[in-house]
C-alpha cells in the first residue's frame, strides 16, 4: 500500500513538473520532489528485502540522481556538474547490477548497446565541440549500465532484474533525447519526452528492490 501511495505521489509530482513553465516555482519544486518520492519508495522496499548490497547501491544511485536533477534545473548552466552526478549514479547502478547475480560478462550482449551508442555519438559529434570527451565518457558509462542490467536479467532472471533492465533502457532513451535536444535542438516537446522517460526509468529501478 505504501509503495502504491508513493508511486501515485511521484506520478502526480512528475506531471506537475513536466507541465510547469521553465524556472517557475512548480518547475523547481516538483522535479526534486518526484525523485524524493521515488527514493522514499526504494528505502521502504529495502526494509522488506534481504539483498542489502543491491538495495544500498540503488539507493545511493538515486541520491546522486537527485543531486544531478538539482544541478540541471538551476538557472545558471551546471550541465557538467549534473553530468558528473549522474555519472556517479550510473556507476552505483552498474555495481549493483554486476555484484548481484551476473555469472558472465558476455561481449555478445554488449553488441547492441555498442552499436546504438556509436550511431548516436557519431550523429551528435559535429555539435558537441568542447563537450566531446565528457559526453563520450558519460555515454560509455550509461551504455555499460544498460549492458550490465541486460546481462543480469539474462543470467540471473528473477522478475525484478527485468524491471531493472527496462528501467535502464528508459534511462538510455531519456538521456538520448536530452542529448539530441541540448546539442542539436532537434526534439519537439523534448521536456515531456526526456522527463517522462527519466522519471519512469528511476521508478522502475527503485521498484527492482525486492
Amino acid at each position: 500500500m505504501v509503495t502504491i501511495i508513493l508511486s501515485i505521489l511521484a506520478l502526480i509530482s512528475a506531471i506537475l513538473h513536466i507541465k510547469a513553465e521553465k524556472y517557475s516555482a512548480n518547475f523547481y519544486i516538483f522535479k526534486p520532489l518526484t525523485m524524493v518520492f521515488v527514493l522514499l519508495m526504494a528505502i521502504y522496499l529495502s526494509t522488506f528485502s534481504i539483498n542489502n548490497d543491491y538495495n544500498y547501491l540503488i539507493i545511493i544511485g538515486l541520491i546522486f540522481s537527485l543531486v544531478g536533477d538539482i544541478f540541471l534545473m538551476l538557472p545558471k548552466d551546471k550541465f557538467v556538474a549534473g553530468l558528473v552526478s549522474f555519472l556517479i549514479a550510473h556507476i552505483f547502478y552498474i555495481i549493483a547490477f554486476t555484484l548481484t547475480g551476473i555469472t558472465s560478462f558476455s561481449l555478445f550482449y554488449l553488441i547492441p548497446f555498442l552499436l546504438y551508442g556509436t550511431i548516436l555519438f557519431n550523429h551528435l559529434l559535429p555539435f558537441l565541440k568542447e563537450m566531446k570527451i565528457p559526453v563520450a565518457i558519460y555515454a560509455t558509462v550509461l551504455l555499460i549500465m544498460g549492458w550490465q542490467a541486460f546481462s543480469r536479467w539474462i543470467d540471473f532472471a528473477p522478475p525484478s532484474s527485468l524491471v531493472a533492465f527496462i528501467g535502464a533502457l528508459f534511462f538510455m532513451a531519456s538521456d538520448s533525447i536530452l542529448a539530441l535536444d541540448r546539442f542539436k535542438g532537434s526534439v519537439k516537446s523534448a521536456q515531456f519526452y526526456f522527463m517522462s522517460t527519466y522519471f519512469f526509468a528511476q521508478w522502475l529501478i527503485a521498484l527492482s528492490i525486492k
